[in-house]
């Protein structure tokens, strides 16, 4: 942010720009950053050109340089960063062709009227900015980024699901749906310059939608497969082939869409794929179809569904796969410190995680936690944080129950058995 409306909330803040703010840990031990939704850092309407108060773009660019200058090449610990999806706001076209073929119809929306125009700014500011942060990440480690629904060239409310404006039913809102990845191509399709040629890049599909890279750290070669939301059964095989092709090594999923707040598989009934079309997999199925018969799979990152959440499920051998949500779009604590005046409006606050593996013990974990590049500081580090965020995230929760979910322990119990060839294999 620039420096006047940078937050007085502590002056250690101001060194913590100052150095890498994670050491580099021994061969036995690396960090994974998880990047969350970002897409109302993005928004045209966030900036200062659009009479916003800030420009929220800063944030974005604040995360991307926190882990640029954390990363294994620069003498910090982070190995590989993920983005989860949800990258800008708006669409920039009416619905694709495909969709029209397929006889779908869209109406008017009295919620989201005006996020579901084209918006022309997404060409020139949104994808642009994109563009931009995920620049000073190139070049300084392996990364991935997956499309969400929000990252897909057109959006609009179908005919069949009208908005209820009812209460609790699941149609209050009606039906949203999305098409056409040309936009999502453009920026991070494999054959852009953040991917084409890379050594760790090693597959991609549908352009680039879907894409395949492995790093090595720890003492292992992890191999990473990003998913597009709902995926089809064609990425599905695509996917399975990606693993055949690299039997054994520990894989991490990323797809913008897999756990809700409670733990569970389920879409947001809203933004249903699979209710549109059948031929999406929904979250169960992809796990029954995909995740769950694949050994290698121990771990899946999602965004998407606004909160947090993580759960441990069994796969058909038995072992161990760690599930974990993690989205802060709503989260709008900046603007009323800077801007006291101004309307509310979500941003995320910078938050994003950091999984950080340690092989160093008989059984190795990963300790998860919850880090923002504004306040510089970690979730429980922070004693305002429930204050902050609860009431309007888990109002239910005690203070303990709430931060449980952005700093905690995942315990890989089976891990060096499981993938005892993956640690021969590594360099």
């Amino acid at each position: 942010m620039k420096p006047n409306h940078l937050l007085l909330a502590a002056a250690a803040s101001l060194l913590a720009m100052a150095a890498p703010a994670m050491a580099k840990e021994s061969d036995q031990g690396f960090t994974i950053a998880v990047i969350p939704d970002t897409q109302n850092y993005l928004d045209y309407s966030h900036q200062s050109e659009a009479g916003f108060p800030i420009d929220a773009r800063e944030i974005f660019i604040d995360q991307m340089e926190f882990i640029a200058r954390n990363a294994r090449s620069a003498g910090g610990d982070i190995a590989f960063a993920t983005s989860v999806g949800d990258v800008w706001q708006h669409g920039s076209r009416s619905m694709d062709a495909e969709h029209v073929a397929k006889g779908l119809k869209a109406i008017p929306n009295p919620v989201f009227g005006n996020y579901l125009k084209p918006e022309p700014r997404t060409l020139t500011v949104e994808m642009p900015t994109a563009r931009a942060g995920y620049s000073i990440l190139a070049g300084k480690l392996p990364f991935s980024v997956v499309p969400g629904n929000h990252d897909y060239d057109a959006v609009w409310s179908d005919s069949r699901w009208p908005a209820t404006m009812k209460g609790d039913d699941p149609m209050r809102y009606g039906m949203l749906h999305y098409g056409g990845l040309d936009n999502f191509r453009s920026v991070f399709g494999s054959d852009s310059s953040f991917f084409k040629d890379k050594p760790w890049y090693v597959a991609s599909f549908n352009g680039g939608a879907d894409s395949a890279q492995i790093f090595e750290a720890g003492g292992y070669r992890f191999l990473h497969i990003g998913l597009e939301m709902a995926p089809e059964d064609d990425v599905i095989q695509w996917a399975q082939g990606v693993l055949k092709a690299h039997p054994g090594l520990p894989t991490i999923i990323s797809i913008h869409d897999h756990l809700n707040i409670a733990g569970e598989r389920k879409p947001i009934p809203a933004v249903d794929f699979h209710a549109v079309h059948k031929e999406h997999n929904s979250p169960q199925l992809l796990w029954e179809k995909f995740i769950a018969r694949n050994d290698q799979i121990f771990m899946v990152l999602s965004g998407h569904q606004h909160g947090q959440s993580h759960a441990v499920d069994k796969n058909e051998f038995g072992h161990e796969v760690y599930q974990i949500l993690a989205d802060y779009q709503d989260r709008g604590q900046i603007l009323p410190m800077i801007a006291p005046n101004a309307p509310k409006a979500a941003l995320g606050d910078g938050w994003l995680r950091l999984m950080k593996f340690d092989f160093s013990g008989a059984v190795p974990t990963v300790g998860v936690s919850t880090y923002s590049t504004y306040f510089h500081t970690s979730s429980d580090r922070m004693p305002s944080y429930p204050a902050l965020y609860k009431e309007h995230e888990k109002p239910a929760d005690t203070d303990a129950a709430f931060g449980a979910e952005d700093v905690f322990t995942l315990t890989l119990r089976d891990f060096k058995e499981r993938f005892a060839r993956a640690a021969v294999e590594a360099k």
